[in-house]
């Protein structure tokens, strides 16, 4: 969570770790992870991490596939309670 705000200038794992109140170590695993995962994308220069465009777009898709959901609730619940 750290990383957001950070999308132009990223920033370095000893920041990450700063900032999340973790170890270096770990901050350094879960960068690793988090750019295996595709979450996270290495700036030239490679020493710095920024959020990958892809999460945005991950992101989209839940919120889609939430608000889907909110609606076919909400159909149910209206069959439910205002009978016809």
């Amino acid at each position: 969570m750290c990383l957001f705000g950070h999308e132009i200038e990223g920033l370095t794992p000893g920041q990450v770790a700063k900032l999340a109140d973790i170890t270096a170590g770990n901050a350094t695993r879960d960068l690793a992870n988090l750019e295996e995962a595709g979450l996270i994308e290495r700036l030239p220069g490679g020493d710095k991490v920024r959020i990958s465009p892809s999460l945005g777009r991950k992101a989209l898709a839940i919120l889609h596939t939430l608000d889907r959901a909110k609606r076919q609730l909400d159909d149910i619940t209206t069959r439910f309670t205002h009978p016809a």
